[in-house]
C-alpha cells in the first residue's frame, strides 16, 4: 500500500461515503482525507472526482455503483484514464486486481450476512490483495475483531453507524476507520 494512502486511513477514523450532490458539497468541509464516491454515471464522475480532488481529498470510486460502466476490467481502465481518482472500492475480486495492475489504490468490501460470506473472506483476500477491506454492517464489533486479526491489511467498518458510541466500539476492535453516509457521524 502506498504511504499516502497508508497515513490517509491511519488519520481519517472516520471516512465520507457520499451517495449524491448534497454529500458531495458537505464532505468538502470534514475532516476526512479519503472520500467514498458511491454515486454517479460515466457522464458526472469525472467532476465528482474532480471536486473531491480540488479539495485535497483521496477520491476512491465505488466502481460497482457507477451507472454505465458494468463490473468489468474496462471499467476499471475507463476510471483511471479518465478521472483522476486515486482507487476504487468493489466487491470484485477481478475489478480489485485489475486497478492494482494500474497503480490504483483499492478498497474491497464484503457484505457479511451470514456464515458463508464469512468464511470466504480470508480466501478472497488473499487472492485479490486489496490495499484495504471495507465490512458492511458495521454494527457487529466481536465479528470485526476476527476479521481484524485475519484481514492482514486495515479494515474500515460501514453501515448504519450513527453514534459515537458505534464508532469507539469499532475503533476499540481494531477497526482503522469508519465509513459513513451520514454526514452527521463525519462531524462527531
Amino acid at each position: 500500500m502506498k504511504k499516502e494512502f497508508k497515513e490517509a486511513i491511519e488519520d481519517s477514523p472516520i471516512i465520507a461515503a457520499i451517495k449524491d450532490d448534497e454529500g458531495l458539497e458537505k464532505c468538502l468541509d470534514c475532516d476526512s482525507k479519503i472520500i467514498f464516491i458511491l454515486y454517479g454515471d460515466i457522464i458526472t464522475i469525472p467532476a465528482i472526482v474532480d471536486k473531491v480532488k480540488s479539495a485535497g481529498k483521496i477520491a476512491m470510486v465505488h466502481i460497482d455503483l457507477i451507472h454505465g460502466l458494468q463490473s468489468k476490467d474496462v471499467a476499471v481502465d475507463f476510471i483511471k484514464k479518465y478521472t483522476k481518482a486515486d482507487g476504487v472500492i468493489s466487491t470484485k475480486m477481478t475489478i480489485i486486481q485489475r486497478a492494482k495492475e494500474l497503480g490504483l489504490h483499492t478498497v474491497m468490501r464484503f457484505f457479511v450476512i451470514d456464515s458463508i460470506a464469512y468464511n470466504t473472506m480470508e480466501k478472497q483476500i488473499k487472492n485479490a490483495h486489496p490495499d484495504v477491506i471495507e465490512v458492511l454492517p458495521a454494527l457487529m464489533p466481536s465479528v470485526l475483531k476476527r476479521i481484524v486479526d485475519f484481514a492482514k491489511c486495515p479494515v474500515i467498518a460501514g453501515g448504519l453507524v450513527s453514534e459515537k458510541e458505534d464508532v469507539m466500539s469499532l475503533l476499540e476492535v481494531g477497526v482503522s476507520s469508519i465509513s459513513s453516509t451520514n454526514n452527521d457521524v463525519w462531524f462527531l
